[in-house]
């Protein structure tokens, strides 16, 4: 919204508000507004939450006994927590007439609510399980497929149903109509994968934020026409003002980081860990980046996959691989302490990210 003082300039009198014409500016006012609303708002929200809930998240029965005591009257719901100011902060940076932005900022509110109800349901029911895992997939494959064909009705079209190959010049894959159940599969799994992830604190929004600042910079780069052609990567008009998006989310991060910290204040919840993982997806679908963000993303693939092998096993052979799924709770039963799993999946969050940006050059 702010951008709109860029127009401002007709007169030297008014020449400072050139700057919010620039990306780069409204990017970095992103990363601040959303954290000074983070901490402006946060400390109010965590008091209402606290007393709202009472007795906090349901602790699973199943899970590692450590945290039926040292996590119990921990309120959910936190994902408010990074919404807010993150969504706050890109309505009034990003530029609004931009189709992207608002597809995005579909995918996240659309997400978002779906995790509100599933969490809220947790609370009032108090049990560890939710909504009922059918449901939640119908709803996220319909807002993914939604958002997907949203995106393939503005995009050029020598772009829409291709599929960006990385590593290599110029490849694209002509899917066709098949680009939605890519797309479908990209938002939806991106937001299980976050999902899945959110266990231990602090290790879910971290990998995050490092994937939204790589991306930041994935989305600066695809919407410029020089650096993109210099690149040899495709120029996508108008996905450039994800950046904006994407660097809000990081100061909300920081911002919910501050509070999430060992021992954490609140979780996050289905509440943030859907609309997080969702908007990734979403912004990697716009700027061709499907495949880079299973890269930069590793982690979360991997606990995916973890559950997933974990679930076939058992179901085929009786026998479990890990000794608990997700894969970091399998390390928590091997003696590993939180801060380390914590720490050590941050670490690889960053040599994945690295990899990942990689990409853009190794052609």
């Amino acid at each position: 919204m702010l951008s709109y003082l860029a127009l401002l300039t007709h007169t030297d009198q008014f020449a400072f508000f050139r700057l919010f014409g620039y990306l780069t500016f409204r990017a970095g006012a992103a990363v601040l507004t959303a954290l000074v609303i983070a901490f402006w708002i946060n400390p109010i929200l965590i008091r209402w939450l606290k007393q709202k809930q009472g007795k906090g998240q349901p602790i699973r029965a199943d899970g590692p006994q450590r945290h039926i005591i040292e996590k119990a009257g921990t309120p959910t719901m936190g994902g408010l927590l990074i919404l807010i100011p993150w969504i706050g902060s890109t309505l009034l940076w990003a530029s609004l007439s931009n189709r992207y932005v608002w597809i995005v900022l579909l995918v996240t509110l659309a997400f978002g609510a779906l995790g509100f109800m599933d969490d809220y349901y947790k609370v009032t029911k108090r049990t560890s399980d939710g909504l009922s895992s059918r449901s939640r997939l119908v709803i996220e494959f319909g807002v993914a497929a939604l958002a997907t064909w949203l995106i393939m009705q503005i995009e050029a079209p020598h772009l829409s149903g291709m599929l960006a190959v990385p590593f290599l010049k110029t490849a694209l894959l002509p899917l066709g109509l098949f680009c939605l159940v890519v797309g479908s599969l990209t938002i939806a799994g991106a937001a299980n994968a976050v999902n899945f992830t959110d266990g231990l604190d602090g290790l879910a929004i971290v990998p995050v934020m490092i994937a939204a600042a790589t991306f930041t910079l994935i989305a600066y780069l695809v919407g410029n026409e020089v650096f993109s052609g210099y690149l040899q990567i495709f120029y996508v008009a108008g996905s450039g003002e994800l950046a904006v998006f994407l660097a809000a989310l990081v100061g909300a991060g920081l911002g919910f980081l501050w509070y999430n910290a060992p021992p954490a204040m609140i979780f996050m919840g289905d509440t943030g860990s859907l609309p997080l993982g969702g908007a990734l997806g979403a912004v990697a679908v716009v700027v061709k980046h499907e495949i880079v963000l299973a890269i930069v993303g590793g982690l979360f693939v991997v606990e995916t996959l973890s559950v997933i092998v974990q679930v076939i096993s058992f179901k085929l052979t009786g026998k479990r691989v890990f000794r608990m799924a997700p894969i970091h709770h399998h390390y928590e039963q091997l003696g590993w302490t939180e801060p380390t799993i914590v720490i050590r999946f941050w670490i690889v969050a960053v040599v994945l990210a690295l990899l990942g940006l990689a990409t853009l050059k190794l052609r």
